[in-house]
């Protein structure tokens, strides 16, 4: 991960350790564990024997900064509470600091006095204690802090967002979270709004989409995208400011609907009949769907499921920001969770780190290896399955719920797994979708991702270990989460255990591998799976599935 080093300065009393506490908590929900390097902890432990002329202040802060410089360097988050009153010295630690963001915490004098319960202030006032910072000893503002914050003007609350956005801004951390899913009055109120606006009827697929845009699941895309955006995504996998971004998210219409865009400011969009969402409309432009296929895709082949959806949709891109009016039902309560409420249950949990597991399928021995591996390292497991649009013989979302639920119930600890639904659709983008699967699973608070073999794969359009290796196109902390990679998993036979290539020496004969068009034959025909694939709940669960007839 990046690292950074938050200095915050100001006077005695200005709420120095209170903004570092806050903000804290407020990193951690964001997946970010942080130190904090105290003024008073460090005089303690680190700068014991120093006195307050200006050079052991000086003294003081150089070690301050040094530690804090360390630690950034090595991927991790600091937070500084100090007075640190010298601009010269200040200014020397930030040129040599990555990602330095100074905060100067600005109080009034008259505020400082008001809040000293020990009476200082006054006594320095009175002349009874000597070299007093702000009063008998110079403090020299900042000229130019990145964030300044006012504690005798602001509630805390207010401060922590203003130094959490200049954090967004410069690509530190997701951007901050946004919230444009309207609830109740407000709800209403627009869908009130949206009998009157021009209409675009769309699929699940939009819906998803425009859930994850509202939801702040796709941070820093916010918007569906604008011809700019789009054009970076697809010729380079970014944004035009560099950050990392490899799916573009595009409301793609039809004719008839371009040109009903012409002049309009909004429009709303139907689903079934009802209106999901309220569309800022911004641009209207034709996008090129041989040059995303081939971008997205790795082929602009019509039996790719990927290609087959965007040659469906429309030639035209609407572009602009987005109001969600519903969020997709899929898991029910407690499973159909927001980014803002997995960060906030992450965070409820004492979870330091949480590492994300995505599948499209039933989970089965070779991923419950996996997560209970990754669970030896970290301090907890999001299993975040995609419940949005995937491919007709995939296995429905309802029974894949159900197969989770179960194994979840029997077989993890159940203080260390989240259920959580994540409503995005299915593109079978291979290397490309996975890292857009982690862009996501940060955006819910996990500080590291599970990449498998031919992750988000379909077919033979993408060879086996591709998903990981673009990985290695991202510098570390690039992309705000750590990636675990892991090789194939099976279970051999003369182990008689889980294991991967790395860890068993034996032969290909002896790995029990059961690939997804095994499965379905078996429980179309109604036959067990082996215990060794998968465990018998989930066999069963999916053996009743199987055997239901299903919807026409």
């Amino acid at each position: 991960m990046t690292g950074f080093v938050i200095w915050l300065t100001g006077l005695s009393g200005a709420g120095k350790s209170t903004l570092a506490g806050r903000l804290e908590k407020e990193l951690g929900a964001y997946g970010r564990s942080v130190e904090i390097l105290d003024g008073d902890e460090v005089r303690t432990n680190l700068s014991a024997g120093l006195g307050f002329s200006k050079a052991d202040r000086d003294t003081n802060i150089r070690r301050i900064g040094y530690v804090a410089r360390l630690l950034a360097r090595n991927g991790a988050g600091v937070i500084t509470a100090a007075i640190s009153p010298y601009r010269e010295v200040r200014d020397e630690i930030a040129a040599q600091t990555p990602n330095f963001v100074e905060v100067f915490v600005s109080c009034s004098l008259d505020e400082l006095v008001k809040r000293d319960v020990k009476g200082l202030y006054k006594k320095a006032l009175a002349g009874e204690i000597e070299h007093f910072t702000g009063v008998s000893d110079p403090y020299e503002e900042p000229l130019h802090p990145a964030v300044r914050v006012e504690s005798d003007r602001e509630s805390v609350e207010e401060s922590v967002a203003k130094i959490m956005a200049e954090l967004g801004r410069r690509g530190i951390i997701a951007s901050a979270p946004v919230d444009h899913v309207l609830r109740d009055a407000a709800r209403d109120q627009a869908l009130a709004s949206a009998a009157k606006l021009p209409r675009i009827d769309v699929d699940e697929r939009v819906l998803s989409d425009a859930y994850m845009l509202a939801s702040g699941g796709l941070a820093p895309v916010q918007r569906f995208m604008n011809r700019d955006q789009y054009t970076a995504v697809v010729e380079h996998g970014r944004l035009p400011d560099g950050q990392p971004f490899t799916i573009p998210i595009v409301l793609r219409v039809k004719d008839a609907d371009a040109r009903a865009m012409v002049g309009a400011s909004r429009a709303a969009l139907y689903l079934d009949g009802r209106p999901i969402a309220i569309v800022e409309v911004e641009d209207v432009f034709q996008a090129d769907k041989h040059a995303e296929s081939l971008s997205v895709y790795g082929t602009d082949d019509p039996s790719h499921p990927g290609v087959t959806a965007l040659l469906a949709a429309g030639d035209w891109v609407v572009a602009g920001g987005v109001t969600a009016l519903e969020a997709p039902l899929q898991g029910g309560p407690g499973i159909d969770l927001s980014p803002t409420e997995v960060r906030r249950i992450r965070q409820e949990r004492g979870w330091k780190t949480m590492v994300g597991f995505q599948t499209r399928n039933p989970v089965h021995r070779a991923h419950e290896y996996l997560q209970k591996v990754a669970l030896e390292m970290v301090d907890g497991l999001l299993l975040h399955p995609l419940m949005g649009k995937t491919k007709e013989d995939d296995t429905p979302a309802d029974v894949r719920l159900r197969c989770y639920q179960e194994l979840l119930a029997g077989y993890y600890p159940a203080d260390r797994v989240l259920l959580a639904s994540n409503p995005s659709w299915m593109r079978y983008a291979g290397p490309k979708e996975a890292v857009f699967h982690a862009i996501v699973r940060r955006n819910y608070g996990c500080t590291h991702f599970i990449v498998g073999r031919d992750h988000a794969g379909v077919g033979n359009f993408y060879d086996t270990y591709a998903a990981q290796r673009i990985f290695d196109q991202y510098a570390p902390g690039e992309l705000g989460i750590e990636i675990l990679r892991f090789e194939h998993a099976f279970y051999c036979t003369k182990c008689r255990s889980m294991a991967s290539t790395r860890t068993c020496p034996h032969g290909a004969e002896d790995h029990l591998v059961l690939s997804g068009t095994k499965v379905r034959e078996l429980l179309a025909k109604g036959e067990p799976l082996p215990d060794e694939f998968t465990r018998a709940e989930v066999a069963e669960i999916l053996r009743e599935a199987y055997r239901a007839p299903r919807p026409t």
